[in-house]
């Protein structure tokens, strides 16, 4: 029936309802006046909201309490009392009560005339002293503290008086004190409170009671005369209480329980009224059943027939019927009871019959078939989740913007030579467009003045006509001492001419004039100009400017760099404009977004952070100007069409342009703007409260409204709803940010709290639940009900002067989606939250398709989608709870649904889609009980934190620069601009997906039985082992030498501590926390150990100098022995001469460029090369080995002396002596300088010649081009003998870096399917009977080149090579690959020598790029092939086991597979 009534319903508040009515969720009956019955409402009315508030319970609770029993007769009593205040004052107290039941009256007179006389008051029950507040009090009562009800005296000539009814039936007497408000003066009966007794009410008789039927009639008229409102749990209690306590005061006053039977049910029967009178009243006491009478076989009470249709509804499952189908259904439930009539059941056997649910109910078929969305849950789509790729990179072009700068105005350049030469602090400044001209105002403090500098480019005569001002609007006349030379005073203001500057001053070309305030009280100076008889006027308004307050801004700034920094340059000099009002704001936005989008991603984040600084009100709301609602809305409308168009336009910048939405607000339609403005009038005059706070409020509305106004709202509905608790009020204000001083410092202030009469109190809760909507149609980009409302459709009538809304709905919707958002509303504060998220998602994948098209009305879809991704972050922070005993697979969903959120926001989600696929498959190898599906599950979720990661810090390079830079432009708190990105991430859905990783993250190691590390922030380091309880006991904290910092407790919110290069910890705080972000911003390492064995091990060693190598999932720690090599910026060890050194044999230029495989020898190339030349036909011909040319060692040194690299040579000799001097920055140098040697003739040939002989492609072929890209590779390799990493190793071992030769050795490229690396040894345990090995997807480099991820690891044993076993399933996001090419590897005298392990140190080079791939592990047959995968791995550990067997020794190995054949590129010994 209507979803409207009581959520419990008037049915389910007694004992005496069937317990099945306790779950009813709505219920409407109508009482019927005519012949025909019919249903009033629809069984499910049409609004999509149904909320439920919470009622906030404040120390003393406003009471409404009523008796459940008839009150036995007792006259009315009087009780007097007379006091002397104060000499001559008399009081007198009189107490009445007129009819037994009702309220009782007190008089009070006070022979004391005052306008500000005040009652200071409460009731007292059963405890004494402890004062109750009755709920029913006389006009202009206000709550003091929570205490005491304060209530004004009628002021007349003999005196003061005031009458109160108290109708609490606890209530023994009153106690009050006297107050005269305005002299602060208490009046009290000998220092104590005045105490008067109440007339004590007889004792209730409970042989008779008001029927519980009778009392939910009573309830239901009550609900449909006020308009069948929504009702809250709490409000359908109070509801049901007034209306038994209404029909109390009817028997109370000499009603008889038939006489209200008779009108309640409108029956003039009097056999019927007789037989439920003699029944309810209990006589006699054992019911006899009886032949029904005539009138009884055709007649049953409508509010039987009301109950049994509900009840019929209920078990139908509550489907939404026509009006046709509810008319029907009245008349079936009315037959089924007349059925039990003709049985020969009375209506009292019959209507304890409903009430157990013991009447046979037959639903109608049809019933039983309802739509999807009216399910417990909804049946979601199909859907091939690649079609929801976005591959839409954002660019950034502002560097073009930035090197072809404006040229900077006359004025423009003197400010910034004046800010230099201030030596104060600079408070304000503001540059003011005046027709062709400019104006400086610039505020700065020195020595406790502020002085202000005007200066303009003006040539004409200009005169300052100014004041100051302590409050906004204030014009005072300056003091004689704040006056400069030339000044003259008049009323309220004084004039001041401009003067020229001197020819010998860089301040030549323009006007200026100096002032200088040493009153700190004044906070601002307005100001007109007059010229040439002219007065100029700021856009009409007087100029004004603010001396600074809380926030100065910063001279030192920074360089802007990574931000786009002409628009944030041009953002802060129009901010002291955009404070002026909302209007100006949005305005000013709109015209800067053509330039931000010119200006890519760093544009459009420049406005994203200054939105959301306004937003969090880090920026000025409106200072002196008086605006129209309607002209904010429709500047909001101007924007937010921009910023839509640019979203239809640039899929690319779809993501930035969302977050921008959701902090501006919709905007108007229909002139809703100019509804806020008029419809507070309207509920001002409907309600009767046209003063107070109201009032107040509405002056502030007219004056500029602002997103205030929907919390002000919000927390005038709570006060309303919690019973008038004005701690109610306060609560919701301040939970969203709104505090008493904020009130206070609106320009039209907020100074009186709400105080509303009980009789206001449906009226208000209607219109402002009305008015809520208008707030929110302006102000609530996020806001699920009003983009709801938006998109749908709705209609407001205009009231008098107020013009009528109609927003139409949105075209082109999809078939059944105002279905699937109903279904989201109903279930929008379920406990049981995957239901709705279900629902939240099915709507926002039905609405994607609409999005990408361009249309008059995206905007609303776009501010629609917003809320609902912000819905789904709200509902799964209500849902961890129950996550708390839930399994494994419930989580996995759950990451599931919050996984597609994000990707559906997010403009390049190719990755988080896979990740998505790879979820989808690990719950589905749960169901199936897959043995592998926790390793698999585990690989998901780590891939899944990397995609959190890159994210985190894809938005901190975006953003946070701009926000720096920004905020310090507009003097923005410190603390806001350092959390700012911060912030950003954890409001998305992407916090909450990390928080559900972390619950499961354990789970699954147990499961899967794996290692003991969750790694956070991966970085290699060194320092000393310090263990502390707390990170939050020293996070201010220095340390003096590089600490790794073993916490027992870290939460999140911390920092780290200065000197702190590690912190390990036991606590599992959020990737995305605070300390995670700052730990990855700082290079810091940063990890979660499960296992407090290792950590124990670890404390032990506190003093100690660690070591500590973290992979992606595990962190590897050794002690640092004494004159081990450190790097220097690591610790304070100094190289002692204790680590012997290795010795190279220089290497001579053999004659030769170039040399083939056949022509291999230690004297020419390096191991790697001699040892791929010794496996070719010596291994299986099932594993294939690429052929080789190389150019040997000695020619890079040949090529650098050729006279046509002479400069070349003679510069990389100065930057080695650099280096000698310990200038490490000459490392990139040399590598930049050695890329610009030219190759020899002879080189080119002979290497021509080696690699076609050999069968290999000569890349000249293909053109010069291809050649130069050759050329270049070769040179990079020779370039990496002076990488960092390389140089410093060589320093630690005291290698002679001379003497360290690079052979190049040449292979064409296999364009791999899969890369390995295999150790013959196990290298975790020594196990020498093991074979471990790695895999990843296309070529080796995201294996060996520390990508980020892990590999698909495996061992073998090598007496059962058939069967490998998978250690970990790969989480690594992306595979290289590549096109027919030639490699270019790194081969030095310096590899595997004994004592020093080179390999890896320097460079291997493609000729071509690599093409980066983002990888589908679900549908790679490596991983969901199970043969395959055994096919593979097992010819993998065969090869490496071939290999050991050739050499008789451990090998590392590297190698590929391509279409199922193994290649081996290279072998090395084990390490």
């Amino acid at each position: 029936m209507s979803q409207s009534i009581f959520h419990q319903t008037v049915l389910c508040q007694t004992q005496t309802v069937a317990e099945h009515q306790s779950k009813v969720s709505s219920f409407a009956v109508s009482v019927n006046k005519g012949k025909n019955p019919s249903l009033s409402t629809n069984f499910r009315g049409n609004s999509l909201c149904v909320r439920k508030r919470k009622l906030a319970m404040g120390k003393h609770r406003h009471v409404d309490a009523i008796p459940r029993a008839v009150l036995t007769t007792n006259p009315a009593s009087d009780l007097s009392g007379r006091f002397n205040l104060d000499g001559n004052i008399e009081l007198q107290v009189g107490v009445s009560s007129s009819v037994p039941g009702a309220a009782r009256q007190v008089d009070i007179k006070v022979s004391y005339s005052s306008g500000s006389l005040l009652l200071h008051w409460g009731v007292v029950r059963d405890q004494p002293g402890k004062w109750v507040l009755p709920s029913r009090h006389p006009d202009g009562t206000k709550v003091y503290k929570n205490r005491a009800l304060r209530t004004p005296f009628m002021k007349s000539d003999s005196g003061s008086s005031l009458k109160i009814e108290i109708d609490d039936p606890a209530a023994q007497a009153i106690e009050f004190l006297i107050l005269d408000e305005t002299k602060n003066k208490w009046f009290k009966n000998n220092g104590e409170n005045f105490h008067i007794k109440l007339p004590v009410k007889n004792k209730l008789s409970q042989e008779v009671s008001v029927p519980e039927d009778l009392v939910q009639i009573q309830a239901y008229l009550r609900w449909e005369r006020k308009g069948k409102q929504m009702y809250t749990p709490q409000q359908e209690k109070e509801e049901y209480e007034a209306a038994r306590r209404e029909l109390l005061e009817e028997v109370a006053r000499g009603t008889s329980v038939q006489d209200l039977r008779a009108r309640l049910t409108n029956k003039n029967n009097p056999a019927d009224v007789k037989e439920s009178s003699v029944s309810e009243a209990k006589k006699p006491s054992v019911s006899v059943a009886k032949k029904p009478s005539a009138s009884e076989a055709k007649t049953i009470p409508d509010e039987l027939v009301q109950i049994q249709a509900f009840i019929r509804w209920e078990k139908a499952g509550k489907p939404n019927y026509s009006q046709e189908q509810q008319l029907m259904e009245f008349e079936e439930a009315r037959k089924e009871l007349l059925a039990e009539l003709e049985k020969g059941a009375s209506l009292d056997e019959i209507r304890k019959k409903i009430i157990k649910g013991e009447i046979q109910t037959k639903v109608a078929k049809q019933l039983k078939t309802k739509k999807y969305f009216r399910a417990e849950r909804i049946q979601r789509k199909k859907r091939d989740l690649v079609q929801l790729i976005n591959r839409h990179v954002a660019e950034n072009i502002v560097e073009q913007v930035i090197d072809a700068p404006k040229a900077l105005t006359v004025i423009e350049n003197y400010a910034n030579a004046r800010e230099e030469y201030e030596s104060g602090l600079v408070l304000n400044k503001a540059i003011y467009k005046i027709d062709n001209n400019s104006l400086l105002v610039l505020i700065t403090k020195d020595a406790g003045k502020v002085k202000v500098h005007l200066a303009t480019d003006s040539k004409g005569p200009f005169t300052l006509h100014w004041a100051l001002s302590r409050a906004s609007e204030e014009w005072l006349v300056p003091p004689a001492t704040a006056l400069p030379p030339g000044s003259v005073t008049m009323n309220e203001a004084a004039e001041t001419p401009f003067k020229a500057g001197s020819s010998s001053h860089p301040s030549y070309e323009v006007q200026s004039l100096d002032i200088e305030v040493d009153d700190d009280t004044f906070k601002g100076m307005p100001f007109v100009i007059l010229s040439d008889g002219k007065w100029i006027k700021n856009n009409g308004s007087n100029f004004y400017i603010e001396f600074g307050g809380k926030r100065e801004i910063q001279k030192d700034v920074g360089d802007g760099k990574g931000t786009a920094k002409f628009l944030l340059d041009k953002i802060a000099e129009k901010e002291s404009e955009a404070q002026k009002s909302f209007m100006h704001r949005f305005n000013i936005a709109s015209d800067l977004i053509d330039e931000a989008k010119k200006a890519g991603q760093l544009g459009l984040a420049g406005v994203l952070v200054w939105m959301r600084f306004m937003a969090t009100r880090q920026l000025i709301w409106n200072k002196n100007y008086n605006v129209k609602p309607r002209e904010i809305s429709k500047a909001q409308d101007r924007l937010t069409d921009l910023l839509q168009d640019v979203y239809a336009s640039y899929p690319q910048y779809r993501e930035i342009v969302r977050m921008i939405l959701s902090t501006v607000g919709r905007g108007g339609e229909g002139d809703v703007g100019q509804r806020i403005r008029d419809e507070i009038l309207v509920i001002q005059r409907n309600n009767d409260c046209k003063g107070g706070m109201m009032e107040e409020w509405h002056q502030k509305l007219h004056n500029n409204t602002s997103p205030d106004d929907v919390v002000i709202c919000q927390a005038l509905i709570d006060y309303i709803n919690s019973d008038f608790d004005v701690g109610v009020y306060w609560k919701t204000l301040n939970d969203n940010g709104i505090t008493k001083e904020r009130l206070l410092s609106y320009d039209r202030a907020i100074h009186s709290e709400p105080n509303f009469r009980r009789d206001q109190k449906e009226g208000l809760l209607r219109d402002l639940g009305n008015y809520m909507r208008t707030l929110k149609a302006v102000h609530s980009g996020a806001d699920l009900e009003s983009a709801i409302s938006n998109c749908m459709g709705y209609k407001s009538e205009g009231q008098g002067f107020m013009v009528g809304v109609q927003i139409n709905p949105v075209p082109g919707l999809p078939t059944g989606f105002p279905g699937l958002l109903e279904f989201v509303m109903e279930h929008v504060e379920d406990k049981n939250v995957e239901p709705l998220l279900e629902g939240l998602l099915e709507a926002r994948q039905e609405l994607q398709p609409s999005l990408s098209k361009s249309q008059g009305r995206l905007k609303d879809l776009l501010f629609l989608d917003v809320a609902l991704d912000s819905t789904v972050r709200t509902a799964v922070e209500r849902g961890y709870e129950e996550l708390n005993n839930a399994g494994s697979e419930k989580i996995m969903y759950l990451i599931s649904l919050v996984l597609e959120n994000l990707a559906l926001s997010s403009d390049d989600n190719e990755d988080l889609i896979y990740c998505l696929k790879g979820w989808d498959l690990a719950l589905s190898m749960c169901k199936s009980k897959d043995t592998h599906w926790a390793l698999y599950a585990k690989s998901v979720l780590d891939r899944t934190r990397l995609a959190l990661t890159n994210k985190a810090n894809l938005y901190q390079q975006i953003l946070q620069p701009s926000a720096e830079y920004l905020g310090s432009l507009l003097g923005v708190d410190r603390w806001a601009v350092e959390i700012f990105t911060e912030e950003i991430i954890r409001s998305g859905s992407a916090a909450s997906l990390s928080t559900l990783l972390n619950r499961l993250d354990p789970v699954l190691r147990k499961t899967a039985n794996l290692g003991s590390w969750q790694v956070i922030s991966p970085v290699e380091t060194v320092g000393y082992v310090e263990v502390v309880d707390e990170l939050l006991a020293v996070q201010n904290k220095s340390y003096e030498r590089p600490t790794i910092l073993i916490a027992k407790s870290v939460k999140g919110e911390e920092e780290i501590p200065d000197g702190t290069v590690a912190v390990l910890t036991p606590d599992m705080p959020d990737v995305l926390s605070h300390v995670s972000v700052r730990a990855r911003n700082s290079k810091v390492c940063f990890a979660t150990c499960f296992d407090p064995n290792i950590l124990a091990s670890l404390q032990e060693n506190k003093g100690k100098l660690f070591r500590l190598k973290p992979t992606s999932a595990d962190v590897v720690y050794s002690e640092v022995k004494e004159g081990e090599f450190i790097d220097d910026k690591s610790t304070h060890l100094k190289d002692d001469g204790s680590v012997p050194s290795i010795s190279l044999a220089r290497k001579k230029f053999s004659g030769r460029y170039a040399v083939s495989s056949e022509e291999f020898t230690g004297e020419m190339v390096g191991a790697k090369s001699r040892n791929i030349s010794y496996l070719k036909g010596k291994v299986a011909s099932w594993i294939g080995i690429p052929t080789s040319v190389a150019l040997p060692f000695g020619v890079f040194e040949h090529v650098l002396s050729d006279k046509s690299n002479q400069a070349v040579a003679e510069r990389v000799n100065i930057l080695k002596m650099k280096l000698i001097e310990g200038d490490f920055s000459a490392l990139k140098e040399i590598r930049e300088t050695v890329l610009q040697l030219n190759a020899p003739s002879q080189l080119v040939e002979e290497l021509k010649t080696k690699m076609k002989s050999s069968g290999m492609p000569w890349p000249g072929d293909e053109g010069e081009q291809r050649w130069e890209q050759a050329w270049t590779a070769i040179k990079k390799v020779w370039g990496s003998k002076w990488n960092e990493r390389a140089y410093f190793s060589t320093r630690k071992v005291k290698l002679d870096h001379d003497y360290l030769s690079m052979a190049v050795l040449v292979q064409e490229v296999i364009n791999a399917d899969y890369a390995f690396v295999i150790h013959t040894t196990n290298p975790s345990s020594g196990d020498s009977s093991e074979i471990y090995a790695e895999v990843v997807k296309g070529l080796g480099e995201t294996l060996v080149g520390a990508y980020p991820g892990r590999a698909l690891s495996f061992i073998c044993k090598k007496r059962d090579l058939n069967s490998p076993q998978v250690l970990g399933y790969p989480s690594k996001p992306v595979g290289l690959f590549i096109r027919r090419s030639i490699i270019f590897r790194s081969d030095s005298n310096g590899e595997d020598l004994e004592g020093y392990a080179g390999a890896g140190l320097y460079d291997s080079v493609p000729m071509d790029e690599e093409e980066t791939v983002v990888l589908d592990y679900t549908s790679d047959k490596l991983i969901v092939d199970g043969s395959f995968r055994q096919s593979i791995l097992s010819s993998i550990a065969r090869a490496g086991n071939e290999i050991e067997e050739l050499y008789g020794s451990p090998q590392d190995i590297e190698g590929v597979i391509k279409d199922g054949k193994v290649y081996v590129v290279q072998t090395r010994p084990q390490m």
